[in-house]
């Protein structure tokens, strides 16, 4: 087995729109520099996200050079939208949470529209002051993360990737595996590792960094969508059901929050250290 080292970064500026894999990534306290720092809200200022657009995997988003973010999707014309001038805030709803993010104006909010065929908007969540607290029950006092759905950085591993798709070739829906680790959407990818080994793992390092790994990843419908596609079958979650429960949670991949800021690059040495 190889030595347990850091695969694959990935970033997504736009949550649940398609992102990049660069080589190397700053980690602050509330994820990745740039990582899920806009997202899609409706007429309620909801956010909005696969689990009801799915066509939204299909579009693309980049930051550049400057912090502006660069949109593309099938059938549109790209579209650059300028990180907005701190001024008036509107409240957006994450999951439970209500959060103060900046409009990014009417121009990227008629592309949305366009695109998806219904009313929605993109915010920008820019003032760290304006990050949310993740939930006290596993985060200590302070800590904080971005419009992601709950902690700071997502890890998965690809020897779980190949034990749960050899489960998905043995069940009812053979033909939809096996399964790229894009449905599950990390930041950080880890290889040389056993299958399953992160259920025990409390504390990572990857590089110079350290991470409490705050809890297993509840999945949803999302991983379900071919992110090439946009279609939707029943895996994985049908095999995620069958063998990977944890009491009213299908489970794959673990949660991390910083303990640190550094730099993280592709090939970083990794280790459980707790």
């Amino acid at each position: 087995m190889p030595t347990p080292a850091l695969q694959s970064i990935h970033l997504y500026p736009v949550k649940s729109i398609a992102g990049s894999g660069p080589g190397e990534a700053v980690v602050e306290p509330w994820g990745l520099a740039g990582d899920r720092r806009w997202m899609v809200v409706d007429t309620q200022r909801r956010m909005l996200s696969q689990r009801q657009q799915p066509t939204l995997a299909l579009a693309s988003a980049e930051v550049l050079p400057g912090g502006a973010l660069a949109l593309t999707a099938p059938g549109m014309e790209p579209l650059t939208v300028e990180v907005p001038e701190p001024g008036e805030t509107v409240v957006v709803e994450v999951w439970r949470d209500k959060v103060e993010a900046v409009p990014a104006g009417r121009q990227a909010a008629d592309w949305l529209r366009a695109y998806l065929g219904v009313e929605a908007e993109l915010v920008h969540l820019d003032a760290p002051d304006m990050r949310r607290p993740i939930d006290p029950e596993f985060a200590l006092p302070g800590e904080t993360v971005s419009f992601a759905d709950g902690y700071p950085l997502l890890l998965t591993t690809t020897s779980s990737l190949n034990a749960l798709n050899s489960l998905i070739a043995q069940g009812d829906h053979a033909d939809e595996g096996p399964l790229p680790m894009n449905r599950f959407r990390p930041n950080v990818v880890v290889d040389g590792t056993t299958p399953w080994a992160e259920d025990d793992w409390r504390s990572v390092r990857i590089g110079e960094l350290t991470f409490r790994v705050a809890k297993p990843c509840s999945r949803c419908v999302v991983t379900t969508t071919d992110q090439r596609t946009a279609e939707r079958g029943k895996e994985p979650l049908r095999t995620l059901a069958r063998h990977r429960r944890f009491g009213d949670r299908l489970v794959f991949g673990q949660n991390l929050i910083p303990q640190g800021a550094g730099t993280l690059r592709v090939g970083d040495p990794f280790e459980a250290v707790a």
